[in-house]
């Protein structure tokens, strides 16, 4: 009996699973295994709504691996330990594993590539698991990496990706492996009240649902649309791998039209940051291009900080947002801009003070996609205009014209009126007093003023 272990990381599934289907291939048993890695608690990363949601992605992939007839192996402690300890128990030839991005990836890989070398076990790491397109596929001249989006979208568009695998029909795996059973959500105190289910089979019955009620036909039109709510919200499923990037973009492209061309471009987004961190991995903690900047810190900005992870600026739009990360876990794509922008630009705090409190909530939150987003509404990143400011008032009636996501969020100014709601501080003093809602933290103008003469742009 020949056997293999497939390491699970980021790639919480069975469909389209190309470790799982090449161990599979090879060996006649397997043990599907993940290891609960107290590293990533000590980095901070084990964030509470995550790890509820990473209960539910277990307890799922588990029972989708007992309907055919294994289980999923878990085990605690140090992963390359926990990983060399399972494949002497079982006698596996090979370790399969989906290739990561980041700096504690690449560790993760060399370390495992040593210790299981050592004792005779190949290391196989498998390219586009967690992305649609590999890291690396495709580079400009004279650079490892697009620092651009639309130069590496036009050439991202004309690669032919890998067509799906299905789910296999039956995984044996060997007896005498021990492991834990899966942890369970109700175990996990301090999440957020409006947390989605975790899972495989949650993220695609959530793709089939949107696709099949027009919301991705509607993407183009209605994606910036903050009280219409009609983005996928796949970015958890996609963060923990339950769902397949390759296979969305698959079927995206079959559906056809201009939302699903739009759809594909934010997946398109992903892939891209996915091969910036590849290439530079310090672009999680430091600036990608840096701008002098001298942020305001913790102890300059206390206030400030404090009223925006609260959602008491005393700007609708911001604070609406911010109050969505704190019952969800989650935030429109445009509030996140917004508000990341707000942060940076008109209160001038470090975008690492955002990227930390958007980790410490954020279900989908990520190295790759949350780091290098602050970096881009800050200036830092790869926006062509590192120097553009989202004003917050203008963006509230741009997306939010009627005030109804404010309402929903807001609930101090549910009985305002639309043409209002984005500035109460233009209503009469009285009424304004009696909504209990706080006066702005700073004036637009000096925010920008500040910026300005930072950047040296006075």
């Amino acid at each position: 009996m020949t056997v293999s272990v497939v390491l699970y990381t980021a790639d919480l599934r069975l469909r389209d699973h190309p470790p799982l289907h090449a161990a599979l291939r090879s060996s006649d048993e397997v043990v599907p295994l993940f290891v609960r890695d107290p590293g990533i608690h000590a980095a901070g990363f084990d964030a509470p709504n995550r790890r509820a949601f990473l209960a539910d992605c277990l307890h799922d992939l588990d029972a989708s691996l007992r309907h055919r007839g294994g289980r999923l192996v878990i085990r605690s402690g140090p992963v390359v330990r926990e990983v060399c300890a399972v494949a002497a128990a079982c006698g596996a030839a090979e370790v399969h594993m989906a290739a990561g991005v980041t700096a504690y990836a690449h560790r993760r890989e060399e370390r495992l590539r040593e210790e299981l070398g050592a004792v005779g076990v190949g290391l196989r790491v498998h390219e586009a698991v967690i992305t649609a397109l590999a890291p690396g596929a495709v580079t400009p001249s004279g650079s490892d990496h697009y620092g651009v989006f639309t130069p590496y979208l036009r050439r991202w568009s004309r690669e032919t990706l890998r067509g799906p695998l299905a789910a296999p029909r039956a995984v044996r795996v060997p007896d005498g492996v021990g492991g834990e059973p899966p942890p369970g959500r109700a175990d996990v105190s301090g999440t957020s009240p409006g947390l989605p289910p975790g899972g495989e089979t949650a993220g695609r019955d959530r793709l089939a649902r949107w696709s099949r009620s027009g919301g991705m036909a509607a993407y183009e039109d209605r994606h910036d649309d903050l009280a219409g709510d009609a983005t996928s919200r796949l970015s958890p499923y996609l963060h923990f791998g339950t769902l397949s990037a390759t296979e969305a973009v698959h079927r995206a492209r079959k559906q056809g039209g201009p939302g699903a061309e739009a759809f594909v471009r934010q997946l398109c987004w992903r892939d891209f940051h996915h091969q910036v961190l590849a290439a530079r991995p310090e672009a999680s903690w430091r600036d990608y291009r840096t701008r002098d900047d001298r942020w305001r810190g913790e102890e300059e900005a206390a206030e400030d900080i404090a009223a925006w992870r609260d959602g008491r600026t005393g700007y609708p739009i911001v604070d609406a947002a911010m109050r969505q990360l704190r019952h969800e876990g989650w935030m429109h794509n445009r509030a996140r801009l917004l508000t990341a922008s707000f942060l940076t630009k008109t209160l001038y705090v470090d975008w690492r003070i955002g990227a930390r409190h958007f980790l410490d909530l954020l279900v989908d939150g990520d190295v790759v996609n949350n780091q290098l987003n602050w970096q881009w509404a800050a200036g830092t990143g790869t926006d062509t205009r590192p120097h553009r400011v989202l004003n917050p008032t203008v963006q509230a009636k741009r997306f939010d014209p009627d005030g109804a996501y404010v309402r929903r969020w807001v609930p101090e100014l549910a009985d305002v009126e639309a043409g209002r709601i984005h500035e109460p501080w233009r209503l009469p003093e009285d009424r304004r007093d009696a909504l209990g809602y706080p006066d702005p933290v700073v004036d637009l103008a000096e925010g920008l003023a500040r910026f300005r003469r930072a950047r040296g742009r006075d």
